[in-house]
């Protein structure tokens, strides 16, 4: 495991990168953002390539905040409806950056700070910072990290924790963008998809979930079985499994082109699967590039009683944990 300085931002605040390399595969995780900006993965011959989208500079990153690529996300990954949520009798008011709405922590969420980092063992780094009372509206002042980690076998662990000193919300995830056939190599909707999902939150036209569950059986959702995702995917799919306490495997992705395949286990009830549609023309990538397979929980839920709850109180500790397993087949 090594760090290196990765360049500064326009106020020169440095940035730095660690690169950490275990199991056949390296990946590389930046300061800004909490960013995973590559993983290298060996395909069916033994030859590797970097499978997440990214940039080779900061200035891509600075420069292109908008699709999150591969970034922390928070303090609440997707969407809060209306900008605002009432916790406890009182209605906090979140920056609007989505129309009326409020997405992936606001303005300047998570995946525009620069993060504090130190070495976690052999192989991880721990990033950590303090997330102010009233920072993009969110109550409450949270002491955040997420430590990435390489086991034996070059699985790639995310684990996220975090406390409060205030009644707040919190939902975080990772943003990154996979295409197994290796990044900038064209479309990943050849790709083969497959979540252990009977259910989606649907979504209205603003993308806010509607409070009811609709069953995937006999619709383009049901991915239960692998198939080609194809365009127009930006949902949140409800995961058979629920909460758990350890990360169960829920999804997968595959590339019969190389061979190359990826698991995600995590401990989360939702994972929303988006087909980046959305790509502009000024990106290095063009839309359905990538698929990102965000574990979270579900968009709204602040707003949505009948959802898992997202809420966290003071002596409590939010932690969740995704694993990103690689293969080849």
């Amino acid at each position: 495991m090594r760090s290196e300085l990765f360049g500064a931002l326009p106020d020169g605040t440095p940035v730095h990168r660690w690169t950490l390399e275990r199991g056949g595969v390296r990946v590389r995780v930046l300061t800004y953002g909490g960013i995973l900006q590559s993983a290298e993965v060996p395909d069916r011959s033994g030859r590797p390539a970097q499978v997440a989208l990214g940039f080779e500079g900061l200035d891509g990153y600075v420069k292109h905040p908008g699709p999150y690529f591969g970034a922390v996300v928070g303090r609440y990954a997707n969407r809060v409806a209306g900008g605002a949520f009432t916790l406890d009798g009182h209605t906090h008011r979140l920056a609007r950056n989505n129309g009326a709405n409020a997405l992936h922590g606001g303005e300047r969420g998570f995946d525009k700070r620069v993060w504090d980092a130190e070495p976690d063992g052999d192989h991880a780094v721990r990033l950590a910072r303090v997330s102010p009372d009233g920072e993009e509206g969110y109550p409450g002042r949270l002491a955040v990290s997420v430590t990435y980690a390489l086991d034996g076998t070059g699985a790639l662990s995310v684990a996220y924790e975090a406390t409060t000193d205030a009644p707040t919300v919190v939902n975080l995830t990772n943003h990154t963008y996979w295409n197994l056939a290796g990044a900038g190599s064209g479309g990943a909707h050849g790709h083969e998809v497959r979540i252990a999902a009977s259910r989606i939150t649907p979504v209205d036209a603003e993308l806010i979930p509607t409070g009811v569950y609709e069953d995937v059986a006999g619709t383009r959702f049901d991915f239960r079985t692998a198939r080609t995702a194809g365009p127009g995917f930006d949902h949140n799919f409800v995961l058979d499994k629920g909460v758990t306490a350890e990360p169960v495997e829920v999804a997968g992705l595959h590339d019969p082109a190389t061979g190359r395949n990826l698991t995600v286990s995590t401990t989360e009830p939702g994972l929303q699967l988006y087909t980046a549609d959305h790509f502009d023309a000024e990106l290095p990538f063009a839309p359905g590039d990538g698929i990102a397979l965000e574990t979270q929980h579900f968009p709204d839920s602040p707003n949505r009683p009948g959802f898992p709850s997202t809420v966290l109180r003071p002596g409590e500790t939010y932690r969740s944990r995704t694993v990103y397993g690689f293969s080849v087949r």
